[in-house]
């Protein structure tokens, strides 16, 4: 186990805030994990985090900040494969590829550790991890008893989950038990990832692709696209993909022929329920590239804000949220939901 106090988190954080948290300990073992949730000694709240790739610091955490150590990966058999919370994200995603396994393929090089992926539902290229999940396993705070929950109570949704909301707190993830496929099942229609598949190995076919081939051209799509987080902070996708009636999809396509704005992308979710990606959204607004203060609009892809000057505070970033936000709904209509977590 490794504790501290008063603990730097500026390295621990993608966005790079310079914060600090009272306590910090990283554990090693569920036994150890269940020995800090019972030590009246540390300060509270207790906090996990992982890669720390999808939160923003808004402060000085007052708090225990606790980090899983535990980075194991075991095959179960018949495409099941079980991961310890700390395992790095992407490395899960390579291992699973170099296994043949197919499912997380189209999730390759998101940043973060297997235990957030249960919590925040990652998502990305027509793939989420809830549809991979079978069960999690967690110790509650509360008893320090171990628990495995299947996932069909997590109640996964679009980047959410039950531990964001009425279990955050009670239950800490330590493993997560995935439910892959070891048949072909190619995830390709969704952004231009068939197109790029075509254009880099030739073919489409299921019969000739592998999930390492898949991971290869999803890796290169988000390098393309996103920014290094060892080069410039962020957080990845700042805000959620808004879901709207049939109404306002109409609404926005009127502004858009109004203004010569090209064609409204969208994707039908359900009965009049439509999804339009935020970064075209933001993009029509003007924000790609724009600066205010020391936070910026990544200029490849408007849905990461970034801390474009090194030493950008939390305000800054939140005031350039908010104006994003602003012109988003006085242009749209439409209300932008951040992603990232405020701490």
């Amino acid at each position: 186990m490794i504790k501290g106090y008063d603990i730097d988190l500026g390295g621990m954080n993608t966005f790079r805030m310079k914060v600090a948290c009272r306590c910090f300990v990283e554990y090693e073992s569920v036994e150890e994990l269940k020995a800090v949730l019972a030590d009246s000694s540390l300060p509270r709240p207790f906090f996990p985090l992982g890669g720390g790739s999808n939160l923003l610091f808004t402060k000085d955490y007052p708090g225990t900040v606790l980090h899983c150590g535990m980075k194991t990966i075991r095959d179960l058999g018949s495409g099941r494969v079980y991961a310890d919370a700390g395992v790095v994200w992407d490395d899960f995603c390579a291992w699973c590829a170099s296994k043949g396994l197919w499912g997380p393929e189209n999730l390759s090089y998101i940043p973060g550790e297997v235990g957030a992926s249960a919590v925040q539902n990652i998502g990305a290229y027509g793939r989420e991890a809830g549809e991979l999940i079978e069960s999690v396993s967690c110790v509650e705070a509360g008893t320090g008893s171990e628990v495995v929950i299947p996932a069909g109570d997590c109640e996964y949704a679009y980047r959410d989950s039950r531990f964001k909301h009425d279990w955050k707190g009670r239950y800490f993830v330590t493993g997560v038990t995935f439910r892959l496929s070891e048949e072909p099942k190619p995830e390709l229609d969704y952004g231009h990832v068939r197109e790029a598949v075509k254009e880099k190995f030739g073919t489409d076919d299921p019969a000739i692709l592998t999930p390492a081939m898949i991971r290869e051209v999803v890796t290169d799509i988000r390098k393309s696209k996103l920014p290094e987080v060892t080069e410039l902070g962020s957080a990845g996708s700042f805000f959620r993909n808004p879901y709207v009636d049939g109404k306002i999809l109409e609404a926005i396509r009127n502004k858009a022929q109004e203004e010569n704005l090209g064609v409204v992308p969208s994707f039908t979710i359900g009965d009049d329920c439509f999804k339009v990606p935020a970064a075209w959204l933001i993009d029509k607004c003007g924000w790609k590239g724009k600066e205010l203060g020391g936070a910026a609009v990544f200029e490849k892809q408007p849905l990461v804000l970034v801390n474009k000057s090194g030493e950008t505070s939390p305000e800054e970033i939140i005031a350039l949220e908010k104006a994003i936000k602003d012109s988003v709904l006085d242009k749209f209509g439409v209300t932008l939901e951040k992603e990232v977590e405020y701490v």
